[in-house]
């Protein structure tokens, strides 16, 4: 009797290690704090500028912090600060697409104006100057980009609104007596939600990204915070006598964006039928 090689499609099952390797990549950056092997935030002056050991994985940085510590514990801040974000922007675009594409009317005209007016502007741009009024630190850093972000969430759910209220399904709850708010989230929601749950994944290391840049910039995190893009900042100066020390949380950053665009990737082919293969 010969056994299946593998029960999973192809996509599926790629889909499944990647979950699995971000859901491991979470439960590594919650629980670092608690198993790092030196204290992040100890600094010892005669351990300066040390070359990376087996004490020292990533070795130290100019005040003898242990960089591999740092980097461990920097991914809570940015990890769960673009979950958080994406968060926001996902809930507020969403939201305002669908009431958008559902309502249509002034209502619709409103949205759609407000949202042109933010998408006129390059986004990390209009992101420096709205982190620079409202000044530095990491929450700071993420209203401002959620300020610029919602718009693609409202387009995109609003454009998806427009076709699904038009079926004969939402028109048969309308007519068996649900409310606008009933229809709008056990029927036109559930409808359009795969197109906005693998533009929040693919936008999980994009927003990774511009929050390292605005903490890069002095915008975001500020030291002696453990956060990845200020590491890079306060580092950077050493690129060629101590590399590891701008190269580690580079590398952080290279890695865990490439993972959560490859869920990303891996999610839209399994959820969006335009790319699924058959």
């Amino acid at each position: 009797m010969v056994m299946p090689q593998n029960i999973l499609p192809h996509g599926l099952h790629k889909t499944c290690w990647l979950l699995l390797l971000t859901v491991l990549l979470f439960l590594v950056t919650l629980s670092a704090p608690y198993w790092v092997p030196h204290d992040p935030y100890l600094q010892n002056l005669d351990l300066a500028l040390q070359a990376p050991s087996a004490e020292y994985p990533f070795g130290t940085d100019r005040y003898g912090r242990c960089v591999f510590s740092r980097v461990l514990v920097g991914g809570q801040s940015s990890i769960f600060s673009a979950l958080a974000l994406v968060g926001i922007i996902f809930t507020t675009g969403t939201a305002a697409g669908l009431w958008s594409g559902y309502y249509g009317g002034k209502l619709d005209n409103f949205i759609m104006r407000l949202s042109d007016i933010f998408l006129a502007f390059p986004g990390l741009v209009f992101a420096i100057a709205v982190a620079s009024i409202l000044g530095g630190g990491m929450t700071n850093a993420v209203l401002a980009l959620a300020v610029i972000s919602w718009p693609k969430y409202a387009r995109l759910a609003r454009s998806q609104a427009l076709t699904v209220r038009q079926q004969p399904y939402i028109e048969a709850a309308r007519l068996s007596g649900c409310s606008d708010t009933e229809i709008i989230f056990r029927h036109l929601l559930p409808s359009i939600l795969s197109p906005l749950l693998v533009m929040s994944a693919l936008d999980l290391g994009t927003m990774l990204m511009e929050l390292a840049g605005l903490s890069f910039l002095g915008l975001g995190a500020q030291p002696p915070a453990a956060e990845w893009g200020s590491m890079m900042s306060s580092s950077r100066s050493m690129l060629q006598t101590a590399p590891w020390v701008i190269l580690a949380p580079g590398a952080a950053i290279f890695v865990t964006v490439s993972l959560f665009n490859l869920l990303g990737d891996s999610l839209r082919d399994q959820l969006d039928p335009k790319f699924n293969p058959k």
